[in-house]
């Protein structure tokens, strides 16, 4: 009975979590998140620090501010209009918390993003959230036939915590030949495993689908082939910190209970919805392990 009480308890915050994930734009006080977990707002606040370890304004301002760190490294939206839309009454306000937080101001992160110190920023809220949003189950395998993709690549080798350096280089040249993700599937290769691979030794490929050919270029994009045959597929929906847990089920149970063989191409993703264009827990990706 403790156990199951304990259970409906974190259940009650895990909805919180998810409710802030998908509500950045709205109203996000004490009171709307205490309402959203049936707990009084008198104690509301304090329950919340003693579970997670962090007050629930500087959890929502960690949040809304990693959204805004997406959009101006990654996309083209007008400081004022981040500033707006993270909860701030202008730039003047959004920029003092956003240099607190992040140690740059919004205009040096979106010109050069410093990921080392961002990461450090947002690790412990990543083990915080893979901790209590664990999902309850996964998504179901399907088998099917993938057809043979050409695509162009940009080879991210190295430190996995500066792939967002190779991601603005490779929007910078879609932007340039008109391949958005609208009209150009997106696929990551993945040869290695972040939390297995020294950081010098790390490779991600991320691949836009075509049908020309890739023209030479100053960003590094090649082309290559994302062979056809059978694999094994399975849909994700929410953040990139369970890709992982995903694709160890997939190895270490569905596996070896299918009675199938890899085939010999690494594990790949194709990206369906992206934050922030999507709240995080509504973000998709489809994982492909190809199948002899």
């Amino acid at each position: 009975m403790k156990a199951m009480n304990a259970a409906r308890f974190h259940a009650r915050f895990q909805r919180v979590l998810e409710y802030i994930d998908a509500h950045l734009d709205g109203d996000l006080s004490v009171e709307a998140l205490s309402g959203v977990a049936a707990f009084s707002k008198y104690h509301f606040h304090r329950q919340f620090s003693e579970l997670f370890g962090v007050g629930v304004y500087q959890y929502v301002q960690l949040r809304r501010l990693k959204r805004a760190s997406f959009e101006l490294a990654f996309r083209d939206r007008k400081i004022i209009d981040v500033a707006l839309t993270s909860g701030y009454e202008g730039p003047e306000s959004f920029s003092r918390a956003f240099r607190k937080n992040i140690g740059q101001s919004p205009s040096e992160f979106r010109k050069r993003p410093l990921w080392k110190p961002w990461h450090a920023v947002y690790q412990s809220l990543n083990v915080l959230r893979a901790f209590h949003m664990k999902p309850e189950k996964h998504g179901q395998v399907k088998i099917i036939d993938f057809k043979e993709t050409r695509v162009a690549v940009l080879e991210h080798r190295g430190d996995p915590g500066l792939i967002g350096d190779s991601i603005r280089r490779f929007i910078d040249w879609r932007k340039q030949n008109r391949l958005s993700p609208q009209i150009s599937a997106t696929f990551n290769i993945l040869y290695d495993d972040p939390a297995r691979t020294d950081p010098g030794s790390y490779r991600l490929d991320l691949c836009a689908a075509i049908e020309g050919t890739v023209a030479g270029n100053e960003y590094g994009v090649v082309e290559k082939t994302i062979p056809g045959g059978r694999c094994a597929v399975i849909r994700h929906t929410g953040t990139d910190d369970a890709l992982g847990e995903i694709i160890a089920y997939l190895y270490s149970k569905w596996l070896p209970r299918s009675g199938e063989e890899p085939r010999d191409f690494p594990v790949y993703l194709q990206r369906v919805k992206f934050f922030p264009d999507v709240p995080e827990t509504e973000a998709v990706v489809d994982i492909f392990l190809p199948l002899r």
